[in-house]
């Protein structure tokens, strides 16, 4: 049985479903296929707040949109996440429990059974404490159940003809800051200005990473002569202490997904390795 059979009939099984939309590679596959296997008895569900770039929220309405599928809309006000704002290590918990919770409550007043999450097998091995608040509220996964890499959501996205099956990976901006920075609506915004300048630029892949006053910029290692080309150097760096970063830097590791994980990632290995 092939991945988007099986994914067919576990979508099928469930009977109705609210798919967390985001607009990004993996929720698009997803709530295409519940949509073709369901009906008017799948739907999205999208968060609208200050750490989802106004880009990924006009993408997630205008394909609900183009393919006629019922979207509900919940506004999350961030300063009303207990401890969110802080940006504490498990802040990702915090924010899903809420924004999940929320979703549940839209699924159920639709009459909607169930609520899935976009996660596909290869969120697994990274720190994502976001995961545990899923697990807890009952959200399911079904790519993750039916084995889905993020490599097999791009290849059945391209033969499902969905525009989204080589779109970059992005993830919600409060994921830029580094953990014990304050996260605030106006810091959030200069992030999203930034990245949406580069992207402007032509670069697919990247992250404008916050460290206090410095702006690590995380690109992927093939564009690194074009960002340091002094014609781009410089636009860049004028605009971004034009959006309010006093310093301006580039990753010499260049991007790789949950870079601000890594001191975390790192510490529980050095505690797992002196426990053996």
């Amino acid at each position: 049985m092939g991945k988007l059979t099986s994914l067919q009939e576990y979508l099928a099984s469930l009977g109705s479903v609210a798919v967390a939309f985001s607009g990004g590679v993996d929720s698009t596959l997803l709530l295409k296929v519940a949509h073709d296997v369901l009906g008017d008895k799948a739907i999205a569900v999208t968060a609208l707040a200050p750490f989802i770039s106004t880009r990924e929220r006009h993408e997630a309405i205008t394909f609900c949109m183009l393919n006629q599928i019922t979207l509900a809309v919940e506004n999350i006000d961030m300063a009303k996440i207990p401890g969110f704002t802080a940006n504490p290590p498990d802040r990702c918990y915090l924010c899903k429990r809420e924004v999940f919770t929320r979703i549940i409550n839209a699924a159920r007043q639709q009459g909607i059974t169930h609520v899935a999450d976009g996660s596909n097998l290869d969120d697994v091995g990274d720190y994502r404490p976001g995961m545990k608040a899923l697990a807890e509220l009952g959200v399911i996964s079904p790519l993750r159940e039916c084995g889905l890499t993020k490599n097999d959501v791009r290849e059945i996205s391209r033969e499902l003809g969905l525009s989204t099956w080589n779109k970059p990976s992005f993830a919600c901006l409060a994921s830029r800051f580094v953990y014990g920075e304050e996260i605030t609506p106006e810091k959030l915004r200069m992030v999203e200005r930034a990245e949406e300048l580069l992207l402007s630029m032509g670069f697919r892949q990247i992250r404008v990473r916050v460290h206090g006053d410095v702006a690590r910029i995380e690109t992927l290692p093939e564009d690194f002569s074009r960002i340091i080309a002094d014609d781009i150097r410089s636009r860049v760096y004028k605009a971004l202490r034009e959006y309010g970063f006093p310093y301006v830097t580039l990753d010499m590791k260049g991007y790789r997904t949950g870079s601000m994980n890594e001191v975390i990632m790192k510490g529980t290995e050095e505690m797992q390795g002196r426990v053996k």
